[in-house]
């Protein structure tokens, strides 16, 4: 019989190391998404480690970023351990990110229990949220993998997908899963929200650490073996191993890697709870109050005849003549305008400045 794990083995990983290219010319390399004061008046990662706080405490919490963001990270989360910021030495995709926090979880407490979050996602209803995650937590800690669906609110093309079996309704207990959608085309998305058993992947997740490891043992042997390899976590020759291992890890996500060759993966289909993953610009619109014009300005603006528009221009001001739907973001050394359709897009900028060598706006 397995023996009760309580609650003070509990731990949090908070995914930080992406780099918001979708939020150009605000997010860069040093200062990416995460960092920034999207909405409200704290940092997306503030409000991530601030509404975990009543249910995990700063000590149990991890954080895995890069080595442009994990300075001003430490400065941001005082109260979490700077130790437990940790830098990855290359971007590996969430599969070696997770495994790696794992081991060390592992080697610290056998018995942990593993909570993984996106650092950049806003939600609405926190306290409805703590309710949904402690009873992730509670069947990670039977053995199951846990994930957390979201009740879809439109056809989105830009998310993977978890079907539960037909007749699932929205609410707070688990249910086994039939199986992981990638991401669909249109139509085929219209069909999933209509059908009623489709639910968003928001990447939230949750296991005991020699779970996520066993299952890593079995569908991603290499990394699991260069992961295993690596010496306690409180050795001093713990950083310069990871540095020359973590690299050889394959660059796969958790969700290819494990979750959609594992069986008997639970789900959670929540019912709405207010979570936006801020994934552009548009986003950002909508969770911002518009005027009577539909105009969201967050910078001293004068509008005529122009609807739709949000404008972030510090102190700059902005004038708005007959224009409808654009996003207006002004940065010292860089100007965006862009079509409020076409907020994706707007990392394929990146990717032309990339080529250009432009690191000065990266």
């Amino acid at each position: 019989m397995r023996t009760k794990i309580s609650a003070s083995h509990h731990y949090a990983l908070i995914l930080a190391g992406g780099r918001g290219t979708r939020f150009w010319p605000r997010s860069r390399r040093r200062s990416a998404k995460q960092v920034l004061n999207v909405v409200g008046t704290r940092s997306l990662i503030q409000n991530t480690i601030a509404r975990l706080q009543p249910l995990i405490p700063a000590e149990r919490i991890w954080v895995l970023t890069n080595d442009y963001l994990r300075e001003e990270i430490v400065r941001q989360l005082p109260d979490v351990p700077a130790r437990q910021i940790l830098a990855e030495p290359a971007q590996r995709n969430t599969a070696p990110a997770i495994g790696l926090a794992a081991q060390i979880l592992e080697s610290i407490d056998p018995d942990a229990v593993m909570g993984v979050f996106p650092a950049d996602h806003v939600i609405g209803k926190e306290r409805l949220f703590r309710q949904l995650v402690r009873t992730a937590f509670r069947n990670a800690a039977d053995g199951k993998m846990v994930v957390l669906g979201i009740l879809p609110r439109w056809a989105e093309t830009g998310y993977g997908y978890i079907e539960f079996p037909a007749g699932t309704a929205a609410g707070t207990a688990p249910v086994a899963i039939r199986r992981f959608k990638e991401k669909p085309d249109a139509a085929t998305a219209r069909r999933y929200v209509k059908s009623g058993r489709f639910f968003w992947n928001a990447g939230m997740f949750f296991w005991r650490t020699n779970v996520l490891l066993d299952a890593l043992r079995r569908n991603l042997p290499r990394t699991a073996s260069l992961l295993a390899a690596l010496p306690a976590f409180s050795d001093a020759a713990f950083p310069a191993r990871l540095r020359e291992i973590f690299p050889r890890c394959e660059n796969i996500s958790v969700d290819y890697a494990v979750l959609e060759k594992s069986p008997g993966i639970m789900g959670i289909p929540c019912p709405e709870f207010g979570w936006n993953d801020v994934g552009s610009w548009n986003a950002v619109y909508e969770l911002h109050r518009a005027d009577a014009q539909g105009n969201v300005l967050l910078s001293q603006t004068i509008s005529q005849a122009s609807t739709g528009n949000f404008v972030d221009a510090g102190r700059k001001l902005v004038a708005l003549a007959g224009v409808s739907n654009l996003i207006v973001i002004d940065t010292p050394d860089a100007l965006l305008i862009a079509d409020r359709g076409s907020a994706q897009r707007v990392s394929e900028i990146v990717k032309a400045l990339e080529k250009r060598q432009r690191d000065d706006l990266l």
